[in-house]
Protein backbone atom coordinates (compact mmCIF):
# COMPACT_ATOMS: atom_id res chain seq x y z
CA UNK A 1 0.00 0.00 0.00
CA UNK A 2 1.09 3.68 -1.45
CA UNK A 3 0.49 6.43 0.75
CA UNK A 4 0.72 9.82 -0.94
CA UNK A 5 2.05 12.92 1.37
CA UNK A 6 -0.66 15.67 1.07
CA UNK A 7 1.43 19.20 0.11
CA UNK A 8 -1.43 21.47 -0.26
CA UNK A 9 -3.26 20.90 2.72
CA UNK A 10 -5.77 23.18 4.52
CA UNK A 11 -1.98 24.43 7.01
CA UNK A 12 -0.74 25.40 3.35
CA UNK A 13 -3.72 27.57 2.35
CA UNK A 14 -4.30 28.86 5.72
CA UNK A 15 -0.39 30.27 4.57
CA UNK A 16 -1.14 31.17 0.82
CA UNK A 17 -1.20 35.11 -0.11
CA UNK A 18 -2.41 35.61 -3.59
CA UNK A 19 -0.34 37.72 -5.96
CA UNK A 20 -0.96 41.28 -6.50
CA UNK A 21 -3.61 41.67 -9.69
CA UNK A 22 -1.67 42.89 -12.53
CA UNK A 23 0.89 40.03 -11.46
CA UNK A 24 -1.77 37.47 -11.96
CA UNK A 25 -2.95 39.24 -15.11
CA UNK A 26 0.87 39.00 -16.29
CA UNK A 27 0.78 42.81 -17.35
CA UNK A 28 4.01 44.34 -14.17
CA UNK A 29 7.43 43.13 -13.32
CA UNK A 30 7.10 44.13 -10.25
CA UNK A 31 10.78 43.26 -9.65
CA UNK A 32 11.73 45.44 -12.25
CA UNK A 33 9.14 48.31 -11.07
CA UNK A 34 10.24 48.35 -7.79
CA UNK A 35 14.09 48.79 -8.91
CA UNK A 36 13.08 51.51 -11.30
CA UNK A 37 10.65 53.47 -8.67
CA UNK A 38 13.25 53.19 -5.84
CA UNK A 39 15.06 56.65 -4.97
CA UNK A 40 17.85 56.62 -3.19
CA UNK A 41 17.50 58.46 0.51
CA UNK A 42 19.86 61.23 0.29
CA UNK A 43 17.47 62.28 -2.77
CA UNK A 44 15.74 64.19 -0.11
CA UNK A 45 11.97 63.14 -1.59
CA UNK A 46 12.60 64.01 -4.91
CA UNK A 47 10.97 62.31 -7.56
CA UNK A 48 12.50 59.81 -9.84
CA UNK A 49 10.88 59.56 -13.49
CA UNK A 50 10.12 57.17 -15.92
CA UNK A 51 10.19 56.80 -19.53
CA UNK A 52 7.70 54.71 -20.09
CA UNK A 53 6.92 53.39 -23.39
CA UNK A 54 4.72 50.70 -24.74
CA UNK A 55 4.07 49.90 -28.39
CA UNK A 56 0.83 48.13 -29.28
CA UNK A 57 -1.10 46.66 -32.75
CA UNK A 58 -2.20 50.07 -33.64
CA UNK A 59 -0.29 52.72 -31.42
CA UNK A 60 2.82 53.81 -29.54
CA UNK A 61 2.36 55.26 -26.08
CA UNK A 62 4.96 57.53 -24.58
CA UNK A 63 4.69 58.67 -21.29
CA UNK A 64 7.21 60.70 -18.36
CA UNK A 65 5.86 58.94 -14.96
CA UNK A 66 6.65 59.30 -11.26
CA UNK A 67 5.38 56.95 -8.47
CA UNK A 68 3.51 58.12 -5.53
CA UNK A 69 2.29 56.42 -2.49
CA UNK A 70 -1.33 56.96 -3.97
CA UNK A 71 -0.39 55.81 -7.20
CA UNK A 72 1.68 57.15 -10.63
CA UNK A 73 1.13 60.64 -12.04
CA UNK A 74 1.84 61.01 -15.70
CA UNK A 75 3.60 64.70 -16.31
CA UNK A 76 3.41 64.36 -19.90
CA UNK A 77 2.20 61.68 -22.49
CA UNK A 78 2.53 61.80 -26.59
CA UNK A 79 0.89 59.17 -28.77
CA UNK A 80 1.63 58.06 -32.68
CA UNK A 81 -1.74 58.64 -33.43
CA UNK A 82 -1.09 62.32 -32.99
CA UNK A 83 1.29 62.46 -35.58
CA UNK A 84 -0.92 62.46 -38.49
CA UNK A 85 -1.49 66.43 -37.41
CA UNK A 86 2.73 66.78 -37.94
CA UNK A 87 2.02 65.18 -41.74
CA UNK A 88 2.80 61.86 -40.78
CA UNK A 89 -0.25 59.61 -41.61
CA UNK A 90 0.55 56.42 -41.85
CA UNK A 91 3.27 53.73 -40.78
CA UNK A 92 2.27 55.02 -37.43
CA UNK A 93 3.92 51.75 -35.01
CA UNK A 94 6.97 51.70 -37.44
CA UNK A 95 10.61 52.57 -35.61
CA UNK A 96 10.84 55.80 -37.27
CA UNK A 97 7.40 56.77 -35.75
CA UNK A 98 8.64 55.79 -32.17
CA UNK A 99 11.22 57.79 -32.78
CA UNK A 100 8.84 60.95 -34.49
CA UNK A 101 6.70 59.95 -30.60
CA UNK A 102 9.29 59.95 -28.42
CA UNK A 103 10.98 63.51 -30.16
CA UNK A 104 7.24 64.87 -29.61
CA UNK A 105 7.11 63.64 -26.05
CA UNK A 106 10.27 65.15 -25.62
CA UNK A 107 9.93 68.69 -26.83
CA UNK A 108 6.34 68.49 -24.77
CA UNK A 109 7.62 67.45 -21.54
CA UNK A 110 10.70 70.23 -21.84
CA UNK A 111 8.09 72.78 -22.98
CA UNK A 112 6.11 72.31 -20.01
CA UNK A 113 8.60 72.57 -17.47
CA UNK A 114 10.25 76.13 -19.36
CA UNK A 115 13.27 74.13 -20.01
CA UNK A 116 12.94 74.03 -24.17
CA UNK A 117 15.14 76.93 -25.03
CA UNK A 118 18.00 75.53 -22.71
CA UNK A 119 17.91 72.10 -24.23
CA UNK A 120 17.54 71.78 -27.82
CA UNK A 121 18.84 68.45 -28.49
CA UNK A 122 19.74 67.65 -31.90
CA UNK A 123 17.51 68.90 -34.29
CA UNK A 124 18.70 66.73 -37.56
CA UNK A 125 19.80 63.28 -36.17
CA UNK A 126 23.10 61.34 -38.00
CA UNK A 127 21.94 58.40 -36.02
CA UNK A 128 25.41 58.51 -33.36
CA UNK A 129 24.94 58.18 -29.52
CA UNK A 130 25.27 61.57 -28.34
CA UNK A 131 26.87 62.00 -25.13
CA UNK A 132 25.65 65.31 -22.47
CA UNK A 133 27.67 67.31 -21.71
CA UNK A 134 29.58 66.95 -17.65
CA UNK A 135 29.36 70.54 -16.78
CA UNK A 136 25.57 70.60 -17.83
CA UNK A 137 24.39 67.62 -15.44
CA UNK A 138 26.22 69.33 -12.52
CA UNK A 139 25.30 72.77 -13.09
CA UNK A 140 22.12 74.88 -12.85
CA UNK A 141 19.40 73.85 -14.63
CA UNK A 142 19.95 70.48 -15.16
CA UNK A 143 18.64 68.08 -18.18
CA UNK A 144 15.50 66.24 -17.53
CA UNK A 145 16.63 62.81 -16.69
CA UNK A 146 14.52 60.08 -16.68
CA UNK A 147 15.19 56.12 -16.95
CA UNK A 148 13.38 54.00 -19.42
CA UNK A 149 10.96 51.69 -18.01
CA UNK A 150 9.84 48.97 -21.45
CA UNK A 151 7.96 47.04 -19.23
CA UNK A 152 7.37 43.31 -20.38
CA UNK A 153 8.73 43.67 -23.83
CA UNK A 154 11.74 42.04 -24.90
CA UNK A 155 14.77 44.11 -25.27
CA UNK A 156 16.53 42.36 -28.57
CA UNK A 157 18.98 44.73 -30.11
CA UNK A 158 16.89 47.01 -33.15
CA UNK A 159 13.51 46.98 -31.23
CA UNK A 160 11.38 49.90 -31.39
CA UNK A 161 11.31 50.62 -27.67
CA UNK A 162 14.76 51.75 -28.30
CA UNK A 163 13.62 54.62 -31.44
CA UNK A 164 11.47 56.25 -29.07
CA UNK A 165 14.40 56.33 -26.33
CA UNK A 166 16.41 57.90 -29.23
CA UNK A 167 13.90 60.54 -29.97
CA UNK A 168 13.14 61.40 -26.17
CA UNK A 169 17.58 61.67 -26.11
CA UNK A 170 17.60 63.37 -29.24
CA UNK A 171 14.60 66.22 -28.03
CA UNK A 172 16.88 67.15 -25.11
CA UNK A 173 15.81 64.80 -22.33
CA UNK A 174 18.87 63.09 -20.41
CA UNK A 175 17.66 59.33 -20.15
CA UNK A 176 21.11 57.22 -19.32
CA UNK A 177 21.72 54.33 -22.38
CA UNK A 178 24.32 52.91 -24.89
CA UNK A 179 24.49 52.31 -28.37
CA UNK A 180 24.19 48.25 -27.66
CA UNK A 181 20.71 48.07 -28.35
CA UNK A 182 20.73 50.27 -31.57
CA UNK A 183 20.03 49.29 -34.98
CA UNK A 184 23.63 49.24 -36.80
CA UNK A 185 25.64 47.73 -33.71
CA UNK A 186 27.87 44.65 -33.57
CA UNK A 187 27.66 42.43 -30.77
CA UNK A 188 30.68 40.33 -31.94
CA UNK A 189 32.85 43.12 -33.47
CA UNK A 190 31.81 45.49 -30.66
CA UNK A 191 31.23 48.17 -33.04
CA UNK A 192 28.21 51.01 -33.93
CA UNK A 193 27.00 51.43 -37.71
CA UNK A 194 25.23 55.23 -36.93
CA UNK A 195 24.30 54.94 -40.70
CA UNK A 196 22.09 51.86 -40.61
CA UNK A 197 20.54 53.86 -37.28
CA UNK A 198 19.79 57.28 -39.17
CA UNK A 199 18.17 55.10 -42.05
CA UNK A 200 15.89 53.32 -39.31
CA UNK A 201 14.60 56.96 -38.28
CA UNK A 202 14.29 58.70 -41.15
CA UNK A 203 12.14 55.62 -42.73
CA UNK A 204 14.89 54.87 -45.59
CA UNK A 205 14.06 50.99 -44.71
CA UNK A 206 10.55 51.33 -45.36
CA UNK A 207 11.59 53.31 -48.86
CA UNK A 208 14.03 51.01 -50.43
CA UNK A 209 11.56 47.82 -49.77
CA UNK A 210 8.73 50.08 -51.40
CA UNK A 211 11.15 50.37 -54.22
CA UNK A 212 11.65 46.67 -54.49
CA UNK A 213 8.72 45.88 -54.15
CA UNK A 214 6.94 47.70 -57.06
CA UNK A 215 10.15 46.76 -58.69
CA UNK A 216 8.83 43.09 -57.84
CA UNK A 217 5.17 42.73 -58.06
CA UNK A 218 2.91 45.59 -58.52
CA UNK A 219 -0.10 43.88 -57.38
CA UNK A 220 1.67 43.11 -53.89
CA UNK A 221 2.69 46.73 -54.16
CA UNK A 222 -0.20 48.30 -53.54
CA UNK A 223 -1.89 45.75 -51.48
CA UNK A 224 0.98 46.23 -48.97
CA UNK A 225 1.31 50.05 -49.30
CA UNK A 226 -2.03 51.17 -50.00
CA UNK A 227 -2.46 53.40 -47.80
CA UNK A 228 1.28 55.51 -48.55
CA UNK A 229 -0.11 55.39 -52.41
CA UNK A 230 -3.93 57.07 -50.79
CA UNK A 231 -1.75 59.36 -49.21
CA UNK A 232 0.79 60.38 -52.30
CA UNK A 233 3.90 58.51 -50.80
CA UNK A 234 6.40 56.78 -52.38
CA UNK A 235 10.08 55.67 -51.98
CA UNK A 236 11.13 59.03 -53.23
CA UNK A 237 9.50 60.63 -50.37
CA UNK A 238 9.72 59.42 -47.36
CA UNK A 239 12.40 60.36 -46.19
CA UNK A 240 11.39 64.35 -46.44
CA UNK A 241 8.33 63.24 -44.65
CA UNK A 242 10.06 62.47 -41.63
CA UNK A 243 12.18 65.63 -41.74
CA UNK A 244 9.04 67.68 -42.37
CA UNK A 245 7.53 65.79 -39.48
CA UNK A 246 10.24 66.14 -36.86
CA UNK A 247 10.83 70.02 -38.04
CA UNK A 248 6.58 70.80 -37.50
CA UNK A 249 7.01 68.71 -33.80
CA UNK A 250 9.85 71.06 -32.93
CA UNK A 251 7.66 73.90 -33.45
CA UNK A 252 5.05 73.27 -31.73
CA UNK A 253 4.87 70.03 -29.18
CA UNK A 254 1.82 71.55 -27.59
CA UNK A 255 -0.90 68.96 -27.13
CA UNK A 256 -4.47 70.09 -28.76
CA UNK A 257 -7.82 69.50 -27.07
CA UNK A 258 -10.20 67.49 -29.43
CA UNK A 259 -13.71 69.13 -30.36
CA UNK A 260 -16.44 68.21 -29.12
CA UNK A 261 -18.86 66.77 -32.14
CA UNK A 262 -21.86 66.63 -30.57
CA UNK A 263 -25.08 68.40 -31.90
CA UNK A 264 -26.30 71.11 -29.32
CA UNK A 265 -28.99 69.75 -26.53
CA UNK A 266 -27.30 66.55 -27.49
CA UNK A 267 -28.61 64.37 -24.50
CA UNK A 268 -27.19 61.37 -23.11
CA UNK A 269 -28.70 58.05 -23.09
CA UNK A 270 -28.63 56.32 -19.46
CA UNK A 271 -29.86 52.98 -19.25
CA UNK A 272 -29.02 52.79 -15.48
CA UNK A 273 -31.41 54.49 -12.98
CA UNK A 274 -30.57 58.26 -12.18
CA UNK A 275 -28.97 58.78 -8.23
CA UNK A 276 -31.67 59.76 -5.52
CA UNK A 277 -31.25 61.36 -2.58
CA UNK A 278 -32.88 60.03 1.24
CA UNK A 279 -35.81 62.67 0.91
CA UNK A 280 -36.47 61.44 -2.61
CA UNK A 281 -36.70 58.40 -1.70
CA UNK A 282 -38.79 58.19 1.27
CA UNK A 283 -41.15 60.70 -0.78
CA UNK A 284 -41.05 57.93 -3.33
CA UNK A 285 -41.84 55.48 -0.80
CA UNK A 286 -44.84 57.51 0.74
CA UNK A 287 -46.25 58.04 -2.99
CA UNK A 288 -46.41 54.55 -3.27
CA UNK A 289 -48.09 53.96 -0.31
CA UNK A 290 -51.60 56.65 -0.46
CA UNK A 291 -51.59 55.11 -4.30
CA UNK A 292 -51.97 51.41 -2.79
CA UNK A 293 -54.15 52.48 0.01
CA UNK A 294 -56.65 54.26 -3.10
CA UNK A 295 -56.81 50.81 -4.50
CA UNK A 296 -57.75 48.94 -1.25
CA UNK A 297 -60.21 52.05 -0.71
CA UNK A 298 -62.02 51.85 -3.99
CA UNK A 299 -61.85 47.56 -3.74
CA UNK A 300 -63.72 47.64 -0.74
CA UNK A 301 -66.29 50.20 -2.03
Amino acid sequence: MVFVKIVKNKAYFKRYQVKFRRRREGKTDYRARQKLITQDKTKYNAPKYRFVVRVTNKDVICQIVTSKIIGDNVMAAAYSHELPRFGLKTGLTNYAACYATGLLLGRRLLQKIGLDKKYEGLKETDGSLESKDKDALTGKNRPFKCYLDVGLARTTTGARIFGALKGASDAGLYVPHNERRFPGYNKAKKSYDPKVHRERIYGVHVAKYMKSLSEKSDEQYKAVFSKYIKEGVDHKSVEGLYKKAHAAIRANPASVKKENKRPEGYVQKRFNRKKISLKQRQLRVQAKKEKLMKKIQAGQE
